[in-house]
């Protein structure tokens, strides 16, 4: 529903007709900062990690920190989780059990985080709670073992409202699928990977009807970044290739950039009764709007510090007809960018970028120059939130 030509994906395409499907969400442009973002409702920056996530990491989610599932299981929500998290392992406090989840099957982290793409010592193996029960992984069947782990907990006898996370390893590099699926596109093992996950959202959506709670669930799928077209020479080796990493269509960009390809993302949101149906819409959203909505529609409290999150609820459901966002901000380590409803600025190495996000939203032709007193007041905004939050600001 976003304009492949080959690569079928009815599931994915019914869900976005039931619901409205965005053309301007935006994330992190990468993994982690995506996570944050949908987990706490908060730019990267703000959280104390106290290091990086990965296998070699130390780092972790602090528990000042008010995660989704902390926020619904305190209005009586079981909650579950199902595959990558990429928030903190090395302990086990870090570990998604201890931030509110009641269950977890999955992966700590990318599943790249082996050798030969990652020089690591520390196993990729898949834990339940905070135990590591496989090792080594079969990388081939993880979306049909997370599918298999969603529907399961979807379909068991409890009469509490539930949150499930369901966050696929796939189409992260290395890309793997079962026999079943593996030829089965027109569109190669790229093809594959996404029929595969395609499949997954129609098992998820079906055991939610089978239960009898279709009508009473918000669905909200997106993925967390832009597709990795340049990779790093580490990742070019056991099979790997450029084309396995997707595209962005004509957004400018990829994955860890921040230009509308790295962090401009498929994304849409079901609820039936609630969310008027087919709608397409280019309202400006961003994912931690994802966190203060959840926390809204469950009647949870929102934590006592600062959210970049905005409740989209009257939005959603026709109350209103903009989103509430009017700003999002783009960090790679430092701040570079930020856009409104109409303007995108991006300084980087010294490079000054002025987008008008209405007439050329794919980035192609840079306006700073024609709109100084535009760019001032960006910049000047940029700073400001730059010290807000503890970030650097790009020059």
């Amino acid at each position: 529903c976003y304009g492949h030509p080959r690569i079928e994906t009815p599931h994915i395409d019914g869900l976005a007709e039931d619901g409205m499907r965005f053309k301007a969400f935006v994330t992190g442009s990468w993994c982690v900062p995506s996570r944050t973002q949908l987990i706490t409702g908060r730019y990267k920056p703000r959280v104390a990690f106290g290091g990086n996530t990965g296998s070699n990491g130390n780092g972790g989610m602090p528990d000042e920190e008010l995660t989704l599932a902390e926020a619904l299981k305190g209005e009586g929500y079981r909650t579950h989780m199902v595959g990558k998290w990429h928030l903190g392992h090395a302990k086990d406090k870090y570990l998604p059990v201890n931030h509110g989840f009641d269950t977890w099957l999955g992966l700590p982290y990318s599943n790249d985080y082996r050798k030969p793409w990652v020089q690591t010592d520390v196993p990729l193996g898949m834990y339940r709670g905070t135990e590591m029960i496989e090792h080594p992984l079969n990388q081939d069947t993880l979306t049909t073992r997370y599918t298999a782990e969603a529907v399961k907990h979807i379909k068991a006898d409890r009469d509490e409202p539930f949150l499930l996370y369901l966050a696929y390893n796939m189409p992260h590099l290395p890309i793997h699928t079962t026999e079943r699926f593996r030829g089965k596109s027109d569109a190669g093992l790229y093809g594959d990977v996404i029929e595969t996950i395609d499949w997954s959202v129609g098992r998820v959506l079906k055991a939610l009807e089978e239960r009898g709670v279709a009508e009473d669930t918000i669905v909200f799928f997106a993925s967390d970044n832009g597709p990795w077209l340049d990779l790093p020479k580490r990742m070019r080796q056991e099979g790997n290739k450029p084309w396995h990493a997707g595209s962005p269509g004509p957004l400018r960009g990829w994955k860890a950039t921040t230009y509308e390809g790295g962090a401009r993302v498929p994304a849409m949101v079901r609820w039936p009764g609630k969310i008027e149906p087919g709608q397409d819409s280019d309202e400006l959203v961003g994912m931690p709007d994802i966190y203060r909505t959840f926390l809204a529609a469950a009647g949870a409290e929102t934590p006592d510090h600062p959210l970049d999150g905005h409740n989209l609820i009257p939005f959603l459901t026709g109350e209103v007809d903009e989103s509430p966002r009017e700003t999002y901000y783009y960090f790679r380590g430092r701040l570079q960018a930020m856009r409104n409803k109409t303007w995108k600025l991006r300084v980087v190495g010294g490079e000054t970028q002025l987008f008008n996000m209405v007439k050329d939203p794919f980035e192609r032709f840079n306006r700073a120059e024609q709109k100084p007193e535009i760019v001032s007041e960006m910049r000047a905004q940029m700073e400001a939130f730059a010290n807000e939050v503890g970030a650097k600001l790009a020059r």
